[in-house]
């Protein structure tokens, strides 16, 4: 009895097919990513296939984007920072201290490029046992870290845990201080905004933060936009400034991408696979709009 030679060909063939489709799936898994933006769409990948959820892929992108970022892009600039005076007493520093409701205080001398320390708000609850009588700032300043504008917040960040410090002063290239960073405004660039107990709840659409920089909703109205920065951008064909921004780019833009719009620059801190939420606007000067090429 003669064999079916298609019989056979069939047999001999599966283990070859097998091992091709082995091979390939041994592949897909060895294959390793060559660089960040293999690696985010292997994650974004993941993502659309529910491995992980939206929150976790905005966590990842974040702390990837960290390694790309530098101080002098989040730190708080010196005309924002709340100081206190080596000489101030303290009726006169507890006020601000109580007002800003911050936990960490740069002390200064003569100018905010004298730094003295760091004042600790929980070092000044002996006052309210002790009474003001007999107080030394002096004797309750912790040492001031200086970093430069250009340190990466990754680096910065592994320096804030393994020497168990929240803060520290920035200096410019010519060695004047021109702000201030704490881990929370690194963490902050991972996990999104955090707020304490301690912030006000609002439900503004736009905030400053600085003398030109501010934070605003994607959701804020063109109309609401324009009042608070007396522009004229159309609200023919978008009614919220993202879609203006969305617009601007020509895509959905995720984090940390930018444009140019009027003499506005628009960075994207947060956005998901169908929107964007938060961004950051900086007002510019015409020239460096059209030096920037977008």
């Amino acid at each position: 009895m003669s064999e079916d030679p298609s019989s056979s060909h069939s047999s001999n063939d599966e283990p070859s097919r097998h091992r091709t489709w082995l091979q390939r799936l041994l592949a897909n898994f060895a294959s390793e990513p060559k660089s960040r933006a293999e690696l985010l769409d292997i994650i974004k990948g993941a993502a659309n296939n529910k491995v992980v959820d939206q929150e976790a892929l905005n966590i990842i992108e974040g702390a990837l984007d960290v390694a790309q970022l530098q101080v002098r892009e989040i730190m708080i600039p010196r005309s924002q920072m709340v100081v206190i005076k080596d000489d101030e007493s303290p009726a006169e520093f507890l006020p601000k201290v109580i007002e800003s409701g911050h936990s960490r205080f740069p002390v200064i001398g003569e100018s905010s490029d004298d730094i003295k320390g760091i004042l600790l708000a929980k070092d000044l609850l002996p006052l309210i046992l002790k009474g003001h009588e007999g107080f030394n700032i002096t004797s309750e300043l912790r040492i001031a870290n200086i970093i430069p504008e250009s340190k990466r917040l990754n680096v910065l960040l592994k320096e804030f845990r393994e020497n168990r410090y929240h803060m520290a002063l920035v200096i410019d290239e010519y060695g004047g201080i021109s702000g201030l960073v704490t881990i929370e405004d690194i963490l902050e660039e991972i996990v999104g905004e955090i707020e304490d107990e301690t912030d006000e709840e609002t439900d503004d659409f736009i905030r400053q933060v600085s003398d030109s920089d501010y934070l605003l909703k994607a959701l804020t109205p063109i109309e609401e936009f324009n009042t608070y920065f007396k522009t004229k951008f159309s609200d023919e064909e978008f009614d919220t400034i993202g879609g203006i921004i969305t617009r601007a780019f020509g895509h959905l833009p995720s984090r940390n991408e930018t444009v140019f719009v009027g003499e506005f620059k628009f960075r994207v801190l947060y956005s998901d696979n169908r929107q964007v939420h938060l961004l950051r606007a900086t007002r510019t000067k015409e020239t460096e709009k059209n030096g920037d090429g977008n």
